[in-house]
């Protein structure tokens, strides 16, 4: 975190924003604690945005002072070969705010406008958490999940609760598997069948959300014949899969990064009350709490997913 003692500059092509809310990531904690290799300190951490637009010049998108927006974090280049093919999520230069450049736990942030996008009427709480939806809209799309086709996702986390909800929208049979009881829980609330072991039975689709290899690898006898396996997760070690049964089954595996062109959607489908993620906040702090509190958030057993709240006195 960091205490502005005045608003920084917008460029041109930027809109000077209050930051409101900002969800907490299981990477942040990492960085907090200095051990994520794709961090670069010192550096304001928060990536999970949303905030007040409080200044921009006249622009095609329409969007004033005033506004509420969630904040697309992925700076990419715009000319590297993955951008001119539509995968700017796979940028070759790509930058994150909260990440490689200071992100969200301050007063004020100048966002790229092409980066904001608006919504007056969805809370500023979900508008936080439009990113970490797209993590799981982007897996789903990826997956290529049919209607009616059996969905298996390995962990409840935030992540794995973005996959639950566009695999439903997709129309397809969802079962969860999470060993922590309090989310398994938590989950069964949801509409979907939630395990605390891996099904006998084997699924279509098999996503992991866990970041785990041993899971990783363990998720590949879990893939129909035909099926595809989707790594959400991500994982600093190697993951060793049975390649006997990877051929025998002919199975697709897929990995997914970050969200690519999914804040459109998913913001109409919160205004649209299509979905709901209130439920998610199970903590909360102000900007003054995080030097004290932040590190001990990680180890809270009934933690889904915390919001730091700025208020004017942040700013």
């Amino acid at each position: 975190m960091i205490e502005q003692t005045q608003p920084p500059a917008a460029q041109k092509g930027e809109a000077l924003i209050r930051v409101r809310r900002v969800g907490v990531c299981g990477s942040d904690f990492h960085a907090f604690m200095g051990q994520h290799p794709a961090y670069t300190y010192p550096r304001v951490i928060g990536h999970e945005l949303a905030g007040e637009i409080i200044e921009v010049e006249a622009n095609e998108l329409g969007i004033h002072p005033g506004d509420r927006c969630a904040i697309e974090p992925y700076m990419s280049c715009g000319s590297c070969g993955p951008c001119r093919k539509g995968r700017a999520n796979c940028c070759e230069n790509l930058r994150l705010y909260g990440v490689h450049v200071d992100g969200g736990m301050q007063g004020f942030l100048p966002v790229r406008v092409d980066l904001l996008h608006r919504s007056n009427t969805v809370s500023l709480d979900q508008l936080a958490l439009v990113e970490t939806l797209g993590i799981g809209a982007h897996a789903v799309r990826r997956s290529e999940l049919a209607h009616g086709e059996m969905a298996l996702v390995i962990g409840a986390g935030p992540i794995g609760l973005a996959v639950i909800e566009f695999a439903k929208a997709a129309g397809a049979k969802v079962q969860v598997v999470e060993c922590n009881p309090w989310r398994l829980a938590f989950v069964s609330k949801l509409g979907v069948e939630a395990l605390e072991e891996r099904a006998t039975q084997v699924a279509d689709v098999v996503f992991d959300a866990t970041g785990s290899a041993d899971s990783m690898e363990e998720s590949l006898k879990c893939t129909a014949p035909g099926g595809r396996l989707v790594f959400v997760g991500l994982t600093k070690g190697h993951v060793r899969l049975d390649d006997a049964l990877l051929h025998k089954r002919e199975i697709t595996v897929v990995a997914s990064r970050n969200s690519c062109g999914q804040f459109p959607r998913i913001i109409r489908m919160l205004e649209e009350k299509k979905i709901d993620v209130t439920s998610w906040i199970t903590h909360r702090l102000s900007l003054s709490q995080v030097p004290s509190t932040f590190k001990d958030l990680s180890g809270q057993p009934r933690l889904l997913k915390a919001v730091v709240e700025l208020d004017d006195a942040d700013a």
